[in-house]
């Protein structure tokens, strides 16, 4: 296929890169009347010749431009609405520029990106090693305030703050704001003498970690290529079960050593500095320079990430997209408004969805199964639950471009139901009783399983992709919020319920969210894969 057309005349030949399977020159050729007798388009070609004396060269430049540019415009509202009108799936609109191989790179960022999120699984994962050792060492009780709920809530309040601070400052100003309350928590819980500076310490921590929860899945999908954002958004999910398993390795040495656990809680202050560090080399999201006007800084972003043959595309799909140049910076009552609101409810139902189908629940209980197994060691129970979550997730980021997001929740939480009614049913059925502990187990490693294909990685990368660019930000925080929210009632309240209504009764409610999650996807998420950011914006909010 011919990849270009020339411009010519006399020794002057210009080469004017289009394709000429562009969708917008095929549906649109019938529009001659806005187009100067000097350009024709027709087949996907553009061929345009020079009168030979009215007007200047850089003239007729300048209004071929102009036309093809507002056929084009054209294009991408009429689809648009027409995909809208199709429902509002992004899978109507067919993509406007093919994405080349890029010359840019973009892994070495992610990776930075991803110390975030190892940050996340580490700190959520190291206290329950340690929390023996640290009840004694400080002479506390292990209440519900040292098992994580502190962490928890405080993490709530970070995600939130992280919105706001990412559309202030930008994505990696905020990683690296992000790294002061990830490393004094850090040292305060290293170095504690007393229950009150280890729960100033794990405030803080949990403060840090609620932002990264928000900017990390935010910088990454902003960040990556298309045609692999999925796969590289998934790869956030990957790093927090490495982060968890991480902290349950640093734990192996407290057996010959007690005091280990000040070393524990000390060596998150490694990858924090590393992740500010890191952010001080790595390039700035494009699409929020874009927002604030700093063009000249986002055409340099995006050569570093793709490549500078890249720059004219990326450029012109945000200023077609274009939405955050023209309007006011979006503040939180915004995201309540009639335009936005159906989208972010469905952001924060996804992590409802997410917590309330009992993963913590599962994964707190995956001793006790284990056990009832035959399996004594609680490092193995552990290992063999994270060693599931971090497959399931490999396999997720191989089929998150080809298969879809939509499809992969659906998959997840079916899958999750089933084994949750295993689990039950394996407690209940006097029947089952000869083989209750291996269905347990199997039942679980099938729960944890189906939940790392989907409903793990996908809500955090889906996220990024639904909103708008004006309330990209604040609207991934509010629903990262509802993630911290809904995992600090069911640490605080599951326990509870157990005692009263017993672990099968409960485990049943759970297959009974799951149902319901399969029925609320399939009727309100869009498919996204394949579709750049700004195609996605324009299919889903078509007018401004």
């Amino acid at each position: 296929m011919q990849a270009s057309t020339h411009l010519i005349k006399g020794n002057l030949e210009i080469k004017i890169s289009k394709r000429r399977d562009l969708p917008c020159f095929r549906e649109f050729k019938e529009r001659k009347s806005t187009l100067t007798r000097n350009l024709c388009i027709r087949r996907g070609s553009i061929c345009s010749g020079l009168s030979s004396g009215a007007v200047s060269m850089g003239a007729e430049l300048a209004r071929a431009r102009d036309n093809v540019e507002t056929v084009a415009r054209s294009l991408i509202k009429f689809r648009s609405v027409k995909a809208q009108a199709s429902g509002g799936d992004v899978e109507d609109l067919a993509p406007i520029n093919p994405h080349e191989t890029s010359t840019g790179t973009v892994l070495p960022f992610v990776g930075v990106a991803c110390l975030g999120a190892i940050l996340f699984g580490y700190h959520l994962g190291v206290v329950n090693g340690a929390l023996d050792y640290l009840s004694k060492d400080l002479g506390i009780a292990q209440n519900a305030v040292m098992q994580g709920i502190t962490l928890l809530a405080a993490a709530a309040v970070g995600s939130f703050t992280g919105g706001a601070l990412a559309d202030k400052f930008g994505r990696t100003r905020t990683f690296q704001l992000d790294a002061i309350p990830l490393i004094i928590g850090a040292v305060l819980t290293a170095i504690a003498q007393n229950v009150q500076t280890m729960i100033i310490g794990r405030l803080l921590a949990g403060i840090g970690i609620g932002i990264t929860s928000a900017i990390v899945p935010l910088y990454i999908s902003e960040i990556s290529p298309t045609d692999i954002r999925g796969a590289l958004g998934s790869v956030n999910q990957l790093f927090i079960c490495i982060g968890i398993l991480a902290a349950l390795v640093a734990g192996l040495p407290l057996s010959r050593s007690p005091v280990w656990w000040r070393g524990m809680f000390g060596l998150a202050v490694i990858p924090s500095i590393l992740l500010a560090l890191g952010m001080t080399y790595s390039p700035e999201s494009p699409r929020w320079l874009f927002q604030q006007g700093k063009i000249s800084e986002a055409e340099k972003s995006i050569g570093t990430l793709y490549g500078k043959e890249r720059v004219p595309e990326v450029m012109y799909e945000l200023r077609t997209a274009g939405q955050g140049s023209t309007e006011p910076e979006a503040g939180w009552v915004d995201l309540f408004s009639k335009r936005y609101w159906k989208v972010v409810s469905v952001g924060a139902a996804l992590f409802f969805f997410q917590q309330f189908a009992g993963i913590n629940a599962v994964v707190y209980y995956s001793t006790a199964v284990f056990r009832s197994a035959g399996i004594a060691s609680d490092v193995a129970a552990s290992a063999l639950v994270g060693a599931s979550n971090v497959f399931g997730t490999v396999i997720a980021s191989s089929l998150m471009d080809r298969q879809g997001r939509k499809s992969l929740l659906i998959t997840s939480f079916s899958g999750m139901g089933a084994s949750m009614l295993l689990l039950s049913l394996s407690f209940t059925w006097k029947v089952l009783a000869p083989y209750s502990g291996i269905l347990a187990v199997v039942g679980t490693v099938l729960y944890v399983l189906s939940f790392s294909l989907g409903a793990g990685p996908v809500p955090a990368l889906l996220l990024p992709e639904i909103f708008a660019s004006r309330i990209r930000a604040k609207a991934v925080a509010l629903s990262l919020c509802m993630h911290w929210i809904s995992n600090f009632v069911i640490g605080l309240y599951f326990l509870s319920v157990v005692d009263k209504f017993g672990i099968s009764v409960v485990y049943l409610v759970f297959a009974a969210v799951c149902l319901l999650a399969v029925l609320f996807m399939a009727g309100n998420i869009v498919e996204t894969k394949g579709r750049s950011l700004e195609e996605i914006e324009l299919a889903l909010n078509p007018t401004t």
